[in-house]
C-alpha cells in the first residue's frame, strides 16, 4: 500500500503501497520500539493548530499565509493542504479533521483551474495524498469508524479522475511527459526538456493507480517516461559515475542534455524511488533495484566527501560531469534514510551503516545553527580535494569560525518547513531502535515548533542562522502536514502497519 509522505524536488509528502511480493524473508535487523505518547500527543496539537487555522482562514484553496490570516492558491486551488493532511490526519485518528477531508474530495472539480499545472507536483500532492487515504481507508483502518462509505469511493474516483486530466502531458514523441499541464488549449505547455526528478517522481503513484483501477494504461505512462531514465544515453554524457546520471532530457529525443546531478533538489527523488518501487512490488520492479544499487555504491565511492575541519562527517557531493561541487541541501538530506530503508530491504547492513552516517551529518545541520535548524542550502570544503582546487573554495570570512566548529556554512540560510531530516532520523530509528534518535527529532520538532509557529499557524522562515529566525515567509506549506508533522509523529507513536519495519513486514511504502 502507498502512505503519502514523500521525497520530491520540493519535496514533497509522498505516500507507499503494498508491494505485490515480498523479498526474502531473512533479516539482520530486529530493532525493539517504544513509543512516547506525550511527544506524539504535542505532534498531533501542532498538526491541529495547522489545520484549525488552515480550515478558518484558507479552506477550500490551497495553503495558509499563517501571519496575515490569508490563503494562496498555490497548487491550483484544488485545496492541496487539506490532501496533503488527509493521510497524516489518518495515521493520527483525528477523525474530526478526516471526515472534513473526506466530505470536501468529492467536491474538487480537477478539470478547471486558471493557472498552469505541474505534473510532478500535482501527482506528488494530489494524486499521492488521494492513493494514500484511500489505501489507509480501505486497507488498516477499514471499519474503524462510521464513515460514508460513498464518499470513500469517492476517493479513488477523483485520483482516477485527477490522472485522465494529466495524461495528456504524456503524449509527446518520446512518452518523457510535459511537466506543464493546461485545461484550456494548448493542453501542454510545449516545454523542450525534462528532469529526472519530475520524470522519475511519478511511477509509484501511477502504478499504484493501474494496481487499484485494474487499468494498466496509468502505471505504463510513467514506465515509459522511466525507461529513458533507467538506460541513460549519450552514456558518456549522461552517466558521469556508474548509475548516477543528469538532470535534464531532451523530450523529443529521450537524450541527456547534461552530466550533471546529486542526490538534491532536481534529482533526489529519481533515485528515492527507484528502492521504494522494488519495494512495492520485488517481481516486476527488480531492474529499479539494481539500478538503485549501482547509484549508491558509486555514492559511496565517488562522491562521499568529509569537511576539511570536520572529517567525522560525510556528505553526498554534487557534480558536474565528473567535477565535484561540496555543496548539498536540506532536500538531498533525505539519502540517509534512503540508504537505510534499501539496506533493510536488501539485507545490506553496509547501506544501513552509511545512511546513518549521512542521517548524523544532516543532523549536525540543524544543531549547528542559532535556531536548532538546518538550513536550506550549506557549502564546506573536502579534505580529500587540494585546497587550492577551483572546486574547493573556502568559507566567506564571516562564516570562517562558523565553519571551523561546524564543518559547513550556509549558502542560503532559510528554511521552508521541509521534512528530510526528521524523515531521515525516522528511518535511523525504525532500523535501529535506538532512542537517540527519538531525541534527536522531538529535538529538531521543538526547534521548529518554537521558531515557526506565529499567528494562526506555522510559516517558513528566512535565516535559520539568526535566532528568532529572521523573519517570516508568511507561508504554510502544505506538505508540512504531509511530511514534517507525520514523521515527527510516527517516531513517537506507536507499532502499526503504516510504520517502516526492518524485518521484510512492510505493508507500506
Amino acid at each position: 500500500m502507498y502512505l503519502s509522505g514523500a521525497c520530491v524536488v520540493a519535496l514533497l509528502g509522498f505516500a507507499g503501497h503494498a508491494k505485490a511480493t515480498s523479498p526474502p524473508q531473512r533479516t539482520a535487523f530486529a530493532p525493539k520500539y517504544v513509543s512516547n505518547a506525550g511527544r506524539a500527543n504535542a505532534v498531533k496539537q501542532a498538526f491541529q493548530i495547522s489545520w484549525d487555522g488552515y480550515y478558518k482562514y484558507a479552506f477550500p484553496h490551497d495553503s495558509l499565509r499563517p501571519v496575515t490570516n490569508t490563503y494562496y492558491d498555490d497548487r491550483n486551488g484544488w485545496g492541496a493542504s487539506a490532501v496533503d493532511a488527509f493521510s497524516t490526519a489518518l495515521v493520527m485518528g483525528d477523525w474530526p479533521v478526516v471526515e472534513k477531508i473526506l466530505n470536501f474530495v468529492p467536491t474538487i472539480d480537477f478539470s478547471n483551474t486558471t493557472t498552469d499545472i505541474s505534473l510532478f507536483e500535482t501527482t506528488i500532492r494530489y494524486l499521492g495524498g488521494l492513493l494514500s487515504a484511500y489505501d489507509l481507508l480501505t486497507g488498516p483502518l477499514n471499519g474503524t469508524q462510521k464513515l460514508n462509505t460513498t464518499n470513500v469511493k469517492n476517493v479513488l474516483k477523483q485520483a482516477n479522475r485527477l490522472a485522465d486530466n494529466l495524461k495528456v502531458a504524456f503524449t509527446t514523441a518520446t512518452g518523457i511527459p510535459d511537466n506543464t499541464v493546461r485545461f484550456s488549449p494548448p493542453r501542454k505547455a510545449g516545454s523542450t526538456t525534462n528532469g529526472i526528478a519530475t520524470i522519475g517522481t511519478l511511477i509509484l503513484e501511477w502504478q499504484r493507480l493501474s494496481d487499484l483501477t485494474g487499468n494498466p494504461a496509468y502505471g505504463l505512462l510513467a514506465q515509459k517516461g522511466e525507461s529513458y531514465l533507467l538506460d541513460p544515453k549519450p552514456k558518456a554524457l549522461a552517466e558521469p559515475f556508474p548509475g548516477l546520471i543528469g538532470t535534464n532530457v531532451d523530450i523529443a529525443t529521450g537524450q541527456f542534455l547534461d552530466g550533471s546531478g546529486g542526490w538534491g533538489g532536481g534529482d533526489d527523488s529519481f533515485y528515492e524511488y527507484l528502492i521504494k518501487m522494488y519495494l512495492y512490488d520485488p517481481v516486476r520492479f527488480v531492474k529499479y533495484k539494481d539500478r538503485w544499487v549501482v547509484a549508491v555504491e558509486s555514492s559511496i565511492k565517488y562522491l562521499a566527501s568529509n569537511p576539511t575541519t570536520r572529517p567525522d562527517l560525510t556528505y553526498l557531493a554534487m557534480y558536474q560531469n565528473k567535477t565535484l561541487q561540496f555543496n548539498s541541501e536540506h532536500l538531498a538530506c533525505f539519502n540517509g534514510g534512503n540508504f537505510i530503508l534499501g539496506g533493510l530491504t536488501l539485507d545490506e547492513p553496509r547501506y544501513v551503516k552509511f545512511g546513518l552516517k549521512l542521517v548524523d551529518a544532516c543532523r549536525n545541520t540543524y544543531v549547528s545553527t542559532a535556531t536548532g535548524i538546518g538550513p536550506e542550502v550549506f557549502q564546506w570544503r573536502d579534505n580529500r580535494t587540494p585546497l587550492n582546487a577551483s572546486n574547493n573554495a573556502g568559507p566567506p570570512l564571516n562564516q570562517s569560525s562558523f565553519y571551523n566548529v561546524s564543518g559547513f556554512w550556509a549558502t542560503a540560510p532559510s528554511y521552508v518547513l521541509r521534512p528530510e531530516v526528521i524523515e531521515s532520523i525516522y528511518y535511523a530509528y525504525r532500523a535501529t531502535g535506538d532512542p537517540k534518535y527519538q531525541q534527536w527529532a522531538w529535538e529538531a520538532f521543538l526547534a521548529v515548533n518554537k521558531t515557526c509557529a506565529v499567528g494562526s499557524g506555522y510559516s517558513s522562515i528566512r535565516d535559520v542562522t539568526k535566532k528568532d529566525g529572521g523573519g517570516f515567509y508568511n507561508f504554510q506549506e502544505s506538505f508540512w502536514f504531509a511530511e514534517v508533522l507525520k514523521y515527527s509523529y510516527l517516531i513517537h507513536a506507536e507499532d502499526a502497519p503504516w510504520q517502516v519495519q526492518a524485518d521484510h513486514s512492510n505493508q507500506f511504502v
